[in-house]
């Protein structure tokens, strides 16, 4: 196990910077996931952590060790790739092996390893088989036997349910937790999808543009996030924001609507136009004249839950209601807003001016 920093690290190929100053500490054991979106920088990050890219400035450290300038194999890391990377012509043992045999281990000590990872991955009954013979989770799997016979003092994951059904993730994901319980070892997950990082993380990083929006736990970020941006990346469904500004009235949108605000300083808040935030599960519905009345554009049954797509004065928002609604599209319904779960953004810069 190792913490891990990051120093003023950038990146640039050629003249494209694609990393601008990042500074990140990584506690020892921590479950640490990079998320954004495409092209936001979270797969060079960990390329770099890994040595298959190279720093352009800055310093990366691993268990207090300078590693800037060390080859991969140095480095004490092990990362899980996408694609698996099995090879297609050995078993399931000697994939796990392999690494081990390169390094010229004891084959005692080879057969060891081997063995206590497929018990850890519930991998046993596999260990002669070849890739083909093995489903996309059980590849999965094995991809991490190979990695955790190393006992590295860091783990790295790039994306490595991006290939697997719906299903399959959601049990994978579980098993990654647990392997990292039982581990205790330092793990970077890098993905774009903000339901596997919520799920998985200790902490979530929310990257944009080459830089660190936020940095906190999942509920940090869900209840308070720190600007727009990760107000709209964290949460299934997303935040919606209706535009307009902030008066001692209320909160006035075009199309004559008056949204409640919960309480503010006033010496953060001016007149001029903000965003207003509310996820789509923070509406209520309540009786004509007590709240504002929207128009039902779609209706989504989810089951025990059902999705309305709704215009609120000129706004298109989405409400989300754990119950089971008899309601059609052309419909109107009374709304309001859990003011406990507002939150109000700058509309030029995005930094939070106000909310929970």
């Amino acid at each position: 196990m190792a913490a891990v920093e990051f120093s003023k690290v950038q990146k640039r190929f050629g003249n494209h910077a694609v990393l601008h100053g990042i500074d990140l500490a990584i506690g020892d054991g921590e479950f640490i996931v990079l998320v954004g979106p495409s092209g936001c920088g979270k797969s060079t990050l960990l390329r770099l952590l890994a040595g298959l890219e190279p720093v352009s400035e800055g310093r990366i450290g691993i268990g207090g060790r300078n590693v800037t300038e060390l080859d991969p194999k140095d480095r004490d890391i092990a990362m899980v790739f996408q694609n698996y990377a099995l090879y297609p012509h050995m078993t399931v043992a000697a994939n796990m092996a392999f690494s081990l045999e390169h390094r010229g281990r004891p084959r005692a000590e080879i057969d060891e390893r081997v063995n206590w990872a497929a018990q850890v991955l519930g991998l046993d009954e596999l260990l002669a088989r070849y890739p083909r013979q093995l489903s996309g989770g059980q590849r999965q799997r094995v991809a991490m036997g190979r990695a955790i016979v190393r006992n590295p003092q860091v783990f790295l994951f790039d994306e490595p349910l991006s290939n697997l059904d719906a299903k399959l993730r959601i049990t994978m994901r579980s098993e990654i937790k647990a392997l990292h319980r039982k581990l205790g070892t330092t793990m970077v997950y890098v993905t774009h999808d903000q339901v596997e990082a919520m799920t998985m993380a200790d902490r979530i990083v929310v990257l944009n543009g080459g830089r660190i929006e936020q940095v906190g736990t999942p509920l940090e970020l869900f209840d308070r996030p720190a600007n727009r941006f990760v107000a709209g990346f964290i949460g299934s469904p997303a935040m919606n924001f209706i535009e307009g500004r902030c008066m001692p009235s209320g909160f006035e949108a075009p199309g004559g609507v008056l949204l409640p605000l919960p309480a503010l300083d006033w010496t953060r808040v001016t007149d001029g136009p903000a965003s207003y935030g509310i996820r789509p599960e923070h509406f209520e519905r309540c009786a004509p004249g007590m709240g504002t009345a929207a128009l039902v554009q779609g209706v989504e049954p989810l089951g025990s839950d059902t999705q309305l797509n709704l215009r609120l004065g000129q706004a298109e928002v989405v409400a989300l209601f754990h119950e089971r609604l008899a309601i059609e599209p052309g419909e109107t319904i009374h709304l309001r807003p859990r003011l406990d779960a507002v939150h109000l953004f700058d509309a030029q810069g995005g930094h939070r001016l106000a909310g929970t």
